[in-house]
């Protein structure tokens, strides 16, 4: 393919991007939180998400953003939610409460084992025993939007790929109406996964998830605990680059746009970030991808 020939070199009026955020601990990263909504609702989301702590540890600052993204900005809040640590009534009691705050569109996961990653799943009693249980309860409460996971390189507990899209199948069945990717670095596999997920006759968007690697190191770490491979090319990259940070994140923007420039020129136009709530380097990516500032469509707060 020339460059003539590429999407990526020739305007892609078509893009869609979203963010991923979670809630904040301290009041620094509330404040760090808000000035990367500020930075980046400008370019017009479809929906941002926002993160729901292992075994449901965030449940309430994920409630309490989420909340004030609806009152004060113009963009369309996903809330996450997870079978973990609760019933199924007080789940239900969560996804009512959303509901009444105004939040239409919910992340479905099962959540990791209360242990961590790598542990024994056990369902809480009483509580929603999968994924697709859970969408099935969300969209027996009201017309939910629900958002469910996918695994290019399959979840660590599915014994192989084709059992991994099983579950994606009966989540749509379920009432899933799309699903993001856990991330990846080698393109081939979204594609081919995305190939094989349309073989199977499911139509939902498939949002590839995009980490731009902000710490080489944390983010190896993180992939070992939810099955994504790390190609030693990436780790080539940023090899003696611990204690250079300006040259690190250059690097990572320079991998990140590779990725989603490829994925353009592959035929993909939405994509899904995994911000870790800093705005700088996924708005870089974003202006490659030709998306512009609205001012208009700045939130109404941005101070913490």
């Amino acid at each position: 393919m020339n460059s003539a020939q590429r999407p990526s070199r020739n305007g892609t009026p078509n893009i869609h991007v979203s963010f991923e955020f979670f809630p904040p601990k301290t009041e620094e990263m509330e404040a760090s939180l808000w000035e990367s909504i500020a930075r980046l609702a400008p370019l017009d989301p479809t929906f941002v998400s926002v993160t729901y702590g292992a075994g449901g540890t965030t449940r309430e600052r994920t409630h309490a953003t989420v909340a004030r993204l609806v009152k004060e900005t113009h963009l369309k809040p996903a809330a996450h939610l997870t079978c973990v640590g609760a019933t199924r009534d007080e789940i239900d009691e969560v996804v009512r409460a959303y509901a009444q705050a105004g939040v239409r569109h919910i992340v479905a996961l099962r959540g990791d084992p209360a242990e961590g990653p790598g542990s024994t799943y056990r369902a809480h009693p009483g509580g929603y025993e999968t994924s697709t249980a859970l969408v099935a309860g969300i969209r027996a409460i009201g017309d939910f939007e629900v958002t469910v996971s996918a695994y290019p390189e399959k979840h660590p507990e599915s014994r192989d790929l084709d059992q991994d899209i099983d579950v994606l199948e009966a989540k749509v069945d379920a009432g899933a109406t799309r699903a993001i990717t856990q991330f990846f670095f080698e393109n081939e596999s979204y594609l081919r996964y995305l190939n094989r997920v349309r073989q199977r006759g499911i139509t939902i968007p498939i949002l590839p998830g995009i980490v731009p690697v902000q710490n080489f190191r944390q983010t190896s770490n993180f992939a070992k605990k939810t099955g994504a491979s790390v190609p030693q090319w990436l780790a080539d990259r940023f090899e003696g680059l611990e204690n250079d940070p300006a040259t690190r994140r250059l690097i990572a923007a320079a991998v990140a746009a590779e990725q989603v420039l490829d994925l353009v020129d592959a035929g993909v136009e939405d994509f899904h970030f995994y911000t870790m709530n800093k705005a700088d380097l996924v708005y870089a990516i974003c202006h490659l991808l030709g998306l512009r500032a609205t001012p208009t469509s700045a939130p109404h707060v941005i101070a913490a």
